[in-house]
Parts: structure tokens; sequence; C-alpha cells
């Protein structure tokens, strides 16, 4: 696994070792071991699969308190712009964000660790998303951030009167407006 670090530290793009020939290709998608070494340690209790359509976008969310979750995400078919949003107040990175296209032919993973809000919009006809997820989903515990937030300003390669949202995306706070966010001094993994 070939790990890409990117303009904030605790996010990182991986990048599987894909072997090919005349019958396809075979890639290790996870292995624990070398995720420790090399990311951090993190138990994934929780795995996860969405199937969207052109357009969609789904996020920016995150869980709340003792909820907080890490991600793993990939494409196991089409292609997404994904974004992980520090939201961790006091942070040096605090609203700024990563975003990078995964696709069932780049293989890519992205880890996003606890303190961010993540998202994804859909760049292909239709995506198979899938994500490992270190604490099980609460749903009191859901929390989010506006997809269109002036402050971020996300391109998320869409144009806007083609992007689809659930009700509850129509509604999220701005970074400035949300009633909750991280807290960069604590230790969100204890």
């Amino acid at each position: 696994m070939n790990i890409i670090r990117t303009e904030i530290e605790e996010v990182v793009i991986i990048e599987p070792r894909v072997f090919e020939d005349e019958r396809g290709y075979f890639f290790e998608s996870f292995s624990q071991r070398e995720f420790d070494e090399k990311v951090r340690p993190v138990k994934f209790v929780q795995d996860n699969e969405s199937k969207s359509s052109y357009g969609v976008l789904r996020g920016l969310h995150f869980q709340k308190d003792g909820h907080a979750q890490s991600k793993l995400v990939r494409v196991v078919k089409g292609a997404v712009l994904d974004v992980a949003v520090d939201i961790r107040k006091g942070s040096p990175t605090f609203g700024k964000y990563v975003a990078v296209e995964l696709s069932a032919e780049n293989h890519r993973q992205l880890f996003v660790p606890r303190g961010f809000a993540h998202g994804f919009s859909v760049l292909t006809p239709e995506v198979v998303f899938q994500y490992k997820c270190d604490n099980f989903y609460c749903r009191d515990s859901e929390g989010a951030v506006a997809w269109n937030d002036p402050q971020l300003a996300i391109d998320w390669r869409i144009p806007a009167d083609k992007i689809i949202l659930s009700e509850k995306d129509r509604l999220n706070k701005t970074i400035a407006e949300a009633d909750y966010l991280f807290d960069y001094s604590k230790n969100l993994y204890e």
C-alpha cells in the first residue's frame, strides 16, 4: 500500500498495489497490520455501502460526541469527488478540506479521521461507494455542515442545478453557524 500525504496531515490517500494480467486484476484492499503501521491504529467495526446516480451529493456528515467516526472510503463502481473537511475548532487546518477523485479505475481510498466532516459527489452515471467505520452509527449523534458553505467554497465538479440532495442535507448549517464542532485540544481516539 502506498500512502500519499495531503495538505492536512491526518487525511491520507491510500493506493493499493494492483496486479493486472490478461485475466483482470487483484489487489489487497485492506490490511489491518499495514494500515496500523502506515496510517494509524484504528479498529474498524462497521462496513457500509451506498449506490447513487450522477449528481447525487451526500454530505457533509459526521457523528458527534462519543460516536465520532474515522472512515476509510473507496469506490467499487464509477467515480466520485470525495471530500474531508477539518471541523476541529482550534486546529491549524480548521475549515480546510481535502478533495480527491476516487474511482473503480484508480482504486484509491481516502482515510477520513475523527473530527472531520465527510461527503462526496457522484461524477459518473452510477456509483457504488464503500466505507469502513471505526465506530457504530448512532442516529441521535448525526451532525452535518452545508455542502455549499461559502466559507469552504468546495468545487464539487457538478453544476449546482444538477446536484441532487436529501431533504436533510438541504437544511444543513454553515461551519460558522454549526451547533456542534469538535475541539482540537481533545483526543478523539480515547
